[in-house]
């Protein structure tokens, strides 16, 4: 499998490049962002980063991993963009 980490995403606002890039934290394979978190409890907010991520990549599919609940598979979201 092929990972990039923290790799930047530029952001165009009406036309224009802003100063400070996003930074996602994990892609893999070319495919597939991968927020991590490690907070007690799950935030929706986390799943609009992530799908704003998407938008600005063109992705379909990311996942937020939350590290901090008692067992990682409750802590896993699936976002999807325009499917």
């Amino acid at each position: 499998m092929q990972i990039v980490r923290q790799q930047h995403v530029p952001i165009l606002y009406k036309g224009k490049l802003l100063a400070t890039p996003l930074r996602f934290d994990l892609r893999v394979n070319g495919l597939v962002l991968v927020e991590c978190k490690a907070v007690a409890e799950h935030n929706k907010v986390f799943e609009s980063q992530l799908l704003t991520y998407l938008r600005l990549t063109g992705l379909k599919l990311g996942l937020v991993v939350n590290f901090g609940q008692g067992l990682v598979k409750d802590g896993i979201h699936r976002v999807v963009n325009a499917l």
